[in-house]
């Protein structure tokens, strides 16, 4: 039998929204380091420019656009330069996302202080801000009749996880949009382009860093929660999300689509019990 790589996913383009960010970013020099051509798009130009700096000491097959994934205008602005560019897009992932304080309920709050306008800020950035790009760059896939899209779910979509409502009810939200773009894809399409995401489970990054771990590093009142309701016993590494994400976008996941796979270390899975 011919040896064949399911997993090479050398010479891909690969558009990351929040490509500027730690999660994107991280996404971003993994995929360089195989092989793939990535675009990174995030809002603020010097955000863009300093990550695609270092992205260059690893690879020079990176570009970056500077603007926001709510501007449908901008986006398709962009879809013709990468166009321009490489021809064509095989990958899109969708992760540009956030939380706000007036979304989160404090420990001494109640869901009656909830500031709905930074509840609705939430959901149009986790939720419009995925469906967006998968509108523009989807629909270069749909014509070539080849690609993937990868949204960011969360551990906080699929049960109640205090405090975070507005990040809480838009990553559900996403759930729901990956698998109903998955099937209309598949079925008016000839099933070739599939849509998956992955949902994180607890990682320590500089958004929630004071939030799960004091000053000292030891962990604090949530953070101890946490550990306590994940059978592996501690947060996750941003590098332990590469693997699913190579996988998902390589032919060795050809016929899977409309999944969420869970990178959790074990959480969804435990009763706490």
């Amino acid at each position: 039998m011919e040896k064949i790589n399911l997993f090479d996913i050398s010479g891909k383009i690969i558009v990351i929204t929040g490509g500027a960010g730690a999660l994107g970013g991280n996404m971003a020099a993994y995929l360089l380091a195989q092989g793939a051509k990535v675009v990174i798009l995030d809002l603020f130009p010097e955000s863009v420019e300093k990550r695609v700096g270092e992205l260059k000491e690893i690879s020079s097959d990176v570009i970056g656009i500077a603007g926001s994934v709510l501007d449908q205008e901008h986006l398709g602005k962009a879809k013709s330069e990468i166009l321009d560019k490489w021809g064509k897009i095989d990958v899109l992932i969708n992760a540009a996302g956030g939380n706000m304080p007036g979304a989160t309920i404090g420990v001494d709050q109640t869901i009656f202080d909830l500031k709905m306008d930074d509840f609705k800020k939430v959901s149009e950035l986790n939720l419009n801000g995925s469906v967006l790009p998968s509108m523009v760059f989807g629909e270069v896939m749909a014509n070539q009749r080849s690609g993937s899209i990868i949204n960011i779910s969360s551990m906080t979509a699929t049960q109640a996880v205090t405090r975070v409502v507005g990040y809480s009810a838009s990553k559900a939200a996403i759930d729901i949009f990956t698998k109903w773009m998955a099937t209309e894809m598949a079925l008016k399409f000839e099933g070739s382009v599939r849509v998956n995401a992955i949902a994180p489970g607890f990682f320590i990054g500089n958004q929630n860093r004071a939030l799960l771990t004091n000053e000292d590093g030891s962990y604090t009142d949530r953070g101890n929660t946490i550990i306590a309701n994940t059978p592996m016993k501690r947060f996750g590494d941003a590098d332990e999300l590469n693997g699913a994400i190579h996988w998902l976008m390589s032919d060795a996941a050809s016929f899977v689509t409309g999944t969420i796979v869970p990178i959790d270390g074990g959480f969804s899975a435990f009763s706490g019990v």
